[in-house]
């Protein structure tokens, strides 16, 4: 059986977001859509400027907008400063999703030196080590691991088949998607002349309060010392996190991206999908990453934007770069003794 969808009016919406209402307020939604796609009862958003030209043709029951748009809207509106955040906010009274329900499944194994805090939710075939410690109103998705000695502030939520390492330590109300590895060992290894030898990674993963973690990413634990997320860390699904890295407060990064070991990364900066950071590099606060880019050196400069890539062009235009491309060497040579002997030529003169 469905759940029964939430209703609320409009002016109830408005007065709880506190957002400009025009239109009428006892117009009821009880869901959300695309501009193109809502119906009467649904609310929808105007964020980006590219997908104005579907406001004029919107059927939805609401759409959350900017000042500027909002005399073009043929509906009801709520008006924000920041569309997209209230958007955000307002979605999450429509979520189906259940909260999970306290309680601990059968299948569970649970370390009898474990300590669990009031109203945990504990799924099928999940395991808790020795010595760990649960907070409040924590739920530990069906097939999580959490190895010995792990903490887990108040109200973390491990979806399914989550694995943290040894000694791994969680702030408040962390989230983390499925599949998702926290505290194995980082890529460390040493050559002996014929073989490779381990490098024991003797550190932990330490994750400060409200960070959110992708789907199937990975943050290794330290080799000397710990990984180290701030508060209000977001990681996208299919990162890679090396040893010892750390990512400084409020700081995104998307899906595909990798970050080798030791790297340092400032306060709010961001990481657009595929970027890809060599180790031992420190990024300054706020710089932002373009996509697929990949960086040998430090950043030190704050505020500022880095792009190493090139967009896709046609093939055969990206072939005929490409051959001046590996002759680049030797015309910047050209060009030098071009030079040299035109300033010879000047001085002749």
């Amino acid at each position: 059986m469905s759940p029964q969808k939430r209703q609320y009016t409009l002016a109830d919406l408005s007065a709880r977001f506190e957002l400009d209402l025009h239109g009428s307020g006892e117009h009821v939604v009880d869901g959300v859509g695309t501009l193109m796609s809502a119906g009467p009862r649904e609310v929808t958003f105007l964020a980006n400027p590219a997908y104005r030209k579907e406001l004029p043709g919107t059927k939805a029951g609401v759409v959350i907008l900017g000042p500027a748009d909002a005399p073009d809207c043929p509906t009801h509106c709520l008006v924000a400063a920041d569309p997209y955040l209230a958007y955000a906010r307002l979605a999450t009274l429509f979520d189906p999703r259940p909260a999970p329900a306290p309680g601990i499944h059968a299948t569970a194994v649970i370390a009898d030196s474990a300590r669990l805090g009031d109203q945990v939710s504990i799924g099928a075939n999940a395991v808790i080590g020795d010595h760990c410690e649960i907070g409040d109103g924590c739920a530990i998705g069906p097939g999580s691991v959490i190895e010995p000695a792990c903490t887990l502030g108040e109200n973390c939520r491990l979806y399914a088949n989550v694995s943290l390492g040894y000694g791994t330590r969680l702030g408040k109300r962390v989230m983390i998607h499925p599949g998702a590895v926290l505290g194995a060992d980082g890529f460390g290894i040493a050559f002996a002349g014929d073989h490779w030898e381990k490098v024991p990674q003797l550190g932990a993963v330490v994750v400060g309060d409200d960070c959110e973690i992708g789907a199937s990413t990975c943050i290794d634990r330290g080799a000397v010392g710990d990984t180290v997320l701030e508060e209000d860390v977001r990681i996208d699904n299919l990162c890679q996190i090396g040893h010892n890295v750390q990512i400084g407060a409020h700081t995104a990064i998307a899906g595909r991206s990798a970050i080798a070991g030791s790297t340092r990364i400032g306060r709010y900066c961001l990481l657009a999908g595929g970027a890809g950071l060599a180790g031992h590099i420190e990024i300054a606060d706020r710089t932002t990453i373009a996509a697929d880019s990949t960086l040998f050196r430090s950043v030190r400069e704050s505020g500022i934007t880095v792009s190493a890539q090139l967009p896709a062009q046609p093939i055969r235009e990206w072939q005929r770069n490409l051959i001046r491309l590996r002759k680049l060497d030797q015309l910047a040579h050209r060009v030098q003794s071009l030079e040299k002997q035109q300033g010879k030529s000047s001085n002749d003169e």
